[in-house]
């Protein structure tokens, strides 16, 4: 007992010493977000401005996030998990507006600019926005001109015209990186790919046939199925008017990763890839690579983890264009019963792979 009397004080000092213990004090809402302080005698945790009696300073901890308060054994409060629920609904809808701020903006804003538009520290800002769109606030800006620049191109204007309506405020910066937004240069995409090397070869794995696509930026196309020639005409309908290069035998170390990636997902895929969507593509492709080998997802749930939870059928037809199969793992989501739906692939491969990771 006198051992705990002494720690007693120590542990109060130490508290009262933590600039966050002055925001639990003050109620300070502007602290919500950045921390949650937890109570010993309790086992529960709040947000600093929650309205709950103040528990003596040597009985608080502090975490960084209600994750992190959880992964200590402590449990939200009633008060505050009905308050988790009003900041993320709050947070969702600022970083709604902060989206598309950014989509009808001439030039991208700042992160200063779109913080202070939402009223929080930039570091927070940028924290919130990743954690809810699956990309950085600079990210989202260059995957929404990437977008506009490829639906500009496809259509009649001319690639002038096309890159200032993406929102490039000149020539010389929209073609620095050119080849990493389109994967080759700006008038070879609206040829369809015309003078663009695609390596690729056709190889055989447990799941049937399978074609592996490589442009100069890392693995563009992995297509599953029954008939190789129809995998052809399906990569040649994605890149109508590129060079199509049979493989050599430089490239079948290339194949030999993705086939075993296929047969044991556990080991990934250590190759880079070259990804082109949309930005809301790209956010649900991102989410779905975050899904551990092993676990499913539900698609309403990849549709709250990216900040849309009306945006079901949409999840569903980004998950249908996925050029990817395995590398970015559409099949590890299922319907909100739990049962397997739809692949683009087939739904016995989908059943196939999900056997293989949940029994390794």
């Amino acid at each position: 007992m006198k051992h705990q009397s002494r720690a007693a004080p120590a542990a109060a000092g130490a508290t009262q010493r933590d600039p966050r213990w002055a925001a639990v004090l003050a109620r300070d809402p502007a602290a919500d977000g950045n921390f949650v302080y937890a109570v010993k005698t309790t086992g529960v945790y709040c947000r600093p401005s929650s309205p709950s009696r103040l528990p003596k300073a040597e009985n608080v901890e502090f975490f960084d996030s209600p994750a992190a308060a959880e992964a200590a054994g402590y449990r939200p409060s009633r008060r505050a998990a009905a308050d988790r629920s009003l900041v993320a609904a709050r947070h969702n809808a600022l970083i709604a507006q902060a989206c598309r701020y950014i989509e009808t903006a001439e030039a991208p804003p700042m992160l200063d600019e779109l913080a202070e538009r939402a009223q929080m520290s930039s570091y927070h800002f940028h924290r919130v926005f990743k954690s809810i769109t699956g990309l950085t606030p600079k990210a989202y800006a260059a995957a929404h001109r990437a977008r506009k620049m490829r639906s500009g191109l496809g259509g009649k204007e001319s690639i002038t015209d096309a890159i200032y309506d993406a929102g490039f405020n000149s020539n010389s910066r929209f073609y620095e990186g050119a080849n990493q937004r389109l994967g080759m240069r700006p008038k070879d995409y609206r040829a369809g790919g015309a003078n663009t090397d695609i390596r690729f070869a056709v190889g055989e794995c447990s799941l049937g046939s399978i074609l592996v696509a490589q442009s100069e930026r890392g693995v563009c196309a992995i297509l599953m199925g029954e008939d190789p020639d129809r995998l052809l005409r399906d990569l040649q309908d994605q890149f109508p008017n590129a060079n199509l290069v049979g493989a050599d035998a430089g490239f079948e170390e290339v194949v030999a990763k993705v086939v075993g990636l296929v047969e044991a997902p556990a080991l990934g895929l250590n190759l880079p890839l070259d990804v082109r969507g949309t930005a809301f593509q790209e956010r649900v492709w991102q989410a779905l690579r975050e899904i551990p080998v092993g676990a499913t997802a539900s698609y309403a749930e990849i549709a709250q983890r990216i900040g849309m939870p009306k945006a079901v059928r949409a999840v569903a037809q980004a998950c249908g264009a996925n050029h990817l199969a395995v590398a970015i793992p559409c099949h590890r989501v299922v319907r909100s019963d739990g049962n397997i739906s739809g692949y683009r692939w087939g739904v016995e491969r989908k059943s196939k792979l999900l056997d293989r990771e949940t029994s390794r």
